[in-house]
């Protein structure tokens, strides 16, 4: 058996150890990662309904709708009637979450400066320009089918 790991795992081991490095740190903020996850990408969608959210997450709205209501328990974030249709709710940062979320920017920063030791500004604009392109020609293969005659020669 090869030794070597697959691009696949290697981007998947290394993205779930730096949630998991973020999340030994985060713990003090007494947040789960799925709340402080939904907090990072509200601040960069304020105004946004539920199902525009849970989206953008890839949850179900059924689930996001409960990390929401902790969230607002919290006093965090806060719900406000779409102005023309009654059965949507948009969602908002309270003031209180700001300093929560650049402790949370802090906390990222600190881990990805742990992960990227000894990797030179150099390797790190390289790093940065290849995953952009992996992840643009995967966005392009996603709004493709699959065709069933391609082999899995890999």
């Amino acid at each position: 058996m090869n030794a070597t790991p697959t691009l696949g795992f290697l981007l998947h081991d290394v993205a779930r150890l730096l949630r998991k490095r973020f999340e030994q740190r985060a713990k003090c903020l007494g947040l789960t990662r799925s709340q402080w996850q939904t907090l990072a990408y509200l601040s960069n969608n304020e105004g946004i309904h539920q199902g525009g959210l849970a989206e953008i997450l890839e949850v179900e709205p059924i689930t996001l709708v409960r990390i929401l209501d902790k969230l607002a328990e919290r006093g965090l974030i806060e719900r406000r009637q779409h102005p023309t249709d009654r059965r949507i709710w948009l969602l908002y940062m309270r003031d209180e979450a700001h300093p929560l979320l650049a402790e949370m920017r802090e906390l990222g920063d600190t881990t990805r400066a742990e992960a990227l030791q000894g990797v030179s500004a150099e390797q790190r604009e390289q790093l940065f320009h290849i995953l952009s392109v992996m992840k643009t020609n995967l966005v392009q293969a996603c709004r493709s089918p699959v065709d069933e005659n391609e082999t899995n020669d890999g």
